[in-house]
């Protein structure tokens, strides 16, 4: 069940509301975006990443095949890809139980592949396209309505 819906119609605006969900995430926080290929699930990260202050949308790309992307000095953002994985066992291996057990937000693409491996609080961020538009929601553990100061 979602408790929050929004619509987007271009990457800006999907950058932009990655930003505006920044500013609500805690400090640590796991997040799970949801989506079929081309969804957006990299554009909205890259709104998270600059909201919380990490690096800016270009220097943000899709872990594809790294796997794992940090951000911030300190990093205070983990961006995992499990779009390749196949098996438990892949996963396995990445130590993401140790990530999420760090004080950072990790964004995880595609964690829905493997739902074992993601903690029990974690936000879930569903995108759809259909046409020109994005629907994006959240379901999952709530965040406050204000933002950090």
């Amino acid at each position: 069940m979602s408790w929050e819906t929004y619509t987007t119609s271009s990457e800006e605006e999907t950058i932009a509301l990655g930003e505006k969900l920044a500013r609500r995430l805690p400090v640590k926080a796991a997040v799970v975006l949801s989506g079929e290929l081309g969804t957006g699930k990299t554009t909205l990260a890259k709104g998270i990443v600059k909201g919380l202050g990490a690096a800016e949308p270009e220097e943000v790309s899709s872990p594809t095949f790294t796997l794992i992307h940090e951000y911030g000095n300190p990093v205070r953002v983990y961006h995992v890809d499990l779009y390749r994985l196949d098996e438990p066992r892949q996963v396995a291996t990445l130590g993401l139980e140790e990530i999420f057990e760090r004080e950072a937000v990790v964004l995880v693409e595609w964690g829905e592949k493997f739902p074992r491996f993601m903690p029990e609080e974690r936000i879930v961020v569903r995108l759809e396209v259909e046409g020109d538009r994005r629907t994006i929601r959240f379901e999952g553990q709530r965040l406050p309505s204000r933002e950090r100061e």
